[in-house]
């Protein structure tokens, strides 16, 4: 869930954490992410903002300040901006929350902190899944990305990718994610051309082009960030897209006649890393640490389609907040994980590839 997707957001808007807040926008001299005003201890974290932001607010960041006195701060910066950042030596922020797969990428090109899980006491016999604590990121909540529809513009629902694919039963015009924002969805599109979820890897990459080029002419948009499905979707610019989930539950919840299922979703781990020389890892420590006690975990996935990683969070959650849930034990049958292994070894590739694809 790479983050080009809105400007900067500041929380919690006292008029010093306004102030710093702008600062670190630059990226010019400012290095105040260690700074504190008027005695206040001030984290600057970096998310993807919108839907998820506010369910991140509501969740952790409020509940995170009012405990310890930290006051958050958060910035919307591409992991390219961060990297660069390191290399001169001057990171901007003091913790990032991105995908796995953008920590294993970060992790090679030596950006980040490894961590001291001895400093993480929520993490021992917590039971979290080995594959979500390595050893220079911290899982934090599973999201997934899925097809969402009209209901009133389509006879009847596109239950796969197959469905989507098929413009002749499902008329209308789509949208589906470019490489501009995150992965190329060349899953969906092996799906659509009758790959089982269990034989996607390694991905069959000229086949998946293949697909691709045949919806290529009803597809209005190849969105580049990660509002505008939803924003088409709401306009009844398209009749079917591929978004996040999260961002789907905010339409229904606007009184839209939207739906959306978990047949084919890709489902990706979001976490916590430190960039290399941040300067208030502290802090860091104690909001990754918040963040994962089960009770969080909980208030997290009640706002937001993000899974807990914490097994005894899921026994707090409710048959119905369940349902929206991509690791809920229903949804994780008809989806899959994407194998950031992969991904780290072929995305630059597969990107290059698609910009010419794109533009031919």
């Amino acid at each position: 869930m790479e983050g080009n997707r809105i400007g900067r957001r500041t929380l919690f808007r006292t008029a010093g954490a306004v102030a710093a807040a702008a600062a670190v926008a630059g990226c010019g001299t400012a290095t105040g992410s260690t700074s504190s005003r008027g005695g206040r201890k001030r984290l600057v974290v970096s998310n993807s903002g919108g839907a998820y932001n506010d369910a991140l607010t509501k969740a952790i960041y409020e509940p995170f300040a009012k405990e310890t006195g930290i006051t958050v701060t958060t910035v919307n910066y591409q992991s390219a901006q961060v990297i660069a950042q390191v290399k001169q030596g001057r990171p901007q922020v003091d913790l990032m929350d991105n995908s796995l797969l953008i920590f294993q990428k970060m992790t090679r090109l030596d950006c980040l902190e490894p961590v001291d899980y001895d400093r993480l006491k929520n993490v021992k016999g917590a039971g979290i899944a080995e594959v979500q604590l390595p050893e220079h990121a911290v899982g934090k909540n599973v999201w997934a990305s899925v097809m969402a529809y009209r209901t009133d513009s389509l006879k009847r629902a596109p239950k796969s990718w197959a469905d989507f694919w098929n413009t002749d039963a499902f008329s209308g015009p789509r949208s589906l994610q470019s490489a501009e924002v995150d992965l190329p969805e060349l899953e969906f599109a092996l799906l659509a051309d009758g790959v089982p979820l269990d034989k996607l890897y390694p991905l069959d990459v000229d086949r998946a082009f293949k697909a691709m080029s045949r919806i290529r002419g009803d597809v209005k948009k190849f969105w580049n960030t990660g509002a505008l499905p939803a924003v088409l979707l709401g306009r009844k610019e398209v009749v079917a897209t591929s978004l996040w989930g999260g961002r789907a539950d905010q339409l229904i919840k606007q009184g839209m006649p939207v739906a959306y299922q978990w047949n084919g979703a890709r489902r990706m781990t979001n976490g916590w890393g430190i960039p290399k020389g941040a300067g208030n890892t502290d802090a860091a420590y104690k909001l990754i640490d918040f963040s994962l006690r089960p009770e969080v975990q909980a208030a997290f996935a009640k706002l937001y389609s993000g899974s807990p990683v914490v097994p005894a969070a899921v026994k707090l959650l409710s048959d119905d907040d369940l349902v929206n849930q991509p690791t809920s034990p229903k949804n994780l049958k008809t989806g899959f994980d994407a194998d950031v292994d992969w991904w780290d070894k072929n995305r630059d590739a597969v990107i290059k590839r698609w910009q010419e694809w794109a533009d031919a």
